[in-house]
């Protein structure tokens, strides 16, 4: 393998585990502190991708408004997921079977708005490519992967060192006394849902500008997303960006040194050797 090739590669693999963690985080948060297994929130990112093209590449809409008035829209959206889960105290594991059910629905609706066709937003905003060397560096997967990464690293800085970290945690620990010293736990965990939602929109807009989209893959990243988000922790955004980055150059070297049809062995390949090696990390 040249040394092109290769730096291409991991290039690659860094462009695509940064979409893994944006997509991940808003699961992992929900996983951590709501007890919320929410494979819905595959469905939030490809309702959110498909707005993207909707609004951006048909009606011609500035992508960037678009992207903003997506962040508040599936704020309330999964504030409001939340406060039905809560209303009808769905558990963690009756969580998987609710929310896998409202993708299904989520996949429908799409298919009945959009067609079961593929769509292709063609991005103008952040087309092209940067040069160094013998490497290319595309703008739009540079713009996302910084993005990605700087919000993993917010959320992990709020988690860490303000009051609503803390208050989280306390929260998790034991509610009762949390709420005793003023903590508002319901009203943090509708926080928490709503930030969750609004990743999801985020990870969906870049969904739109990086890939074609159709109904059927709302799903097409559940189980690499899902090793990423146990291999890197619950609720820990750092761990996720490391699993998530090790999970896609690993794949990307795996697809230039054999075929691609071994790519999806890696991510579960790992989990399983974590599971085997160090079973209480996950």
């Amino acid at each position: 393998m040249s040394a092109t090739l290769l730096g291409q590669s991991i290039l690659s693999g860094i462009f695509a585990g940064s979409l893994y963690a944006l997509i991940g985080l808003g699961m992992s948060l929900s996983w951590r502190y709501l007890r919320v297994i929410n494979l819905a929130h595959f469905a939030f990112v490809f309702f959110a991708a498909y707005l993207t093209y909707e609004f951006a590449g048909v009606r011609g809409v500035n992508p960037f408004v678009v992207a903003l008035a997506l962040v508040p829209l599936f704020f309330l959206l999964g504030v409001l997921q939340q406060v039905l889960i809560l209303r009808f105290s769905i558990n963690e594991f009756s969580s998987i079977i609710v929310t896998y059910g409202l993708a299904i629905v989520a996949e429908a609706v799409i298919q009945l708005i959009w067609s079961a066709d593929f769509v292709r937003y063609e991005n103008r905003a952040m087309h092209g490519n940067l040069a160094l060397g013998t490497l290319l560096f595309p703008v739009a997967d540079l713009v996302m992967a910084g993005i990605a990464i700087g919000l993993c690293f917010a959320v992990w800085a709020a988690l860490h060192f303000t009051w609503l970290g803390k208050a989280l945690r306390a929260g998790l620990d034991n509610p009762q006394i949390a709420a005793s010293f003023g903590v508002p736990n319901q009203r943090l965990l509708l926080l928490v849902a709503g930030s969750a939602g609004a990743l999801a929109a985020v990870g969906g807009f870049f969904v739109a500008v990086l890939y074609t989209l159709a109904p059927s893959q709302i799903f097409s990243w559940l189980g690499v997303v899902f090793a990423a988000v146990l291999l890197g922790g619950l609720g820990n955004p750092i761990g996720l960006v490391a699993a998530s980055l090790l999970i896609g150059i690993s794949e990307a070297i795996t697809m230039a040194v054999t075929a691609p049809s071994w790519a999806p062995v890696v991510p579960f390949t790992i989990l399983i050797l974590l599971l085997v090696l160090w079973p209480e990390r996950v």
